[in-house]
């Protein structure tokens, strides 16, 4: 039963990934095809005319959003890994125990 619920997270965290990365993607594309007339360059807080759309705040977006991707399901894979290397060592040390 426990590799049921193993293999299913396995399952799900991939699923999350490329709907992740499918989120990404479409939030880049139509923050990229808006634009806000309303807030020029002048009235933005950090000096340039990205807070309304555009397509420099699309890759930013993009570029930042798939960073996060990255970090999080890295280490969802990662603690997936370390449960599986832990899984192999331990039926490799009963492999040895039985010689």
């Amino acid at each position: 039963m426990r590799h049921f619920f193993i293999s299913a997270l396995d399952a799900v965290v991939s699923i999350f990934v490329i709907l992740g990365g499918l989120g990404v993607i479409g939030a880049a594309v139509a923050v990229a095809l808006s634009r806000n007339p309303a807030m020029s360059a002048a009235q933005s807080p950090i000096g340039i005319g990205t807070m309304g759309g555009g397509p420099m705040s699309g890759l930013m977006i993009l570029v930042g959003g798939f960073v996060y991707l990255i970090f999080v399901g890295g280490f969802l894979y990662l603690g997936l890994g370390i449960y599986h290397n832990t899984r192999r060592t331990a039926e490799a040390m009963e492999k040895l125990a039985n010689r």
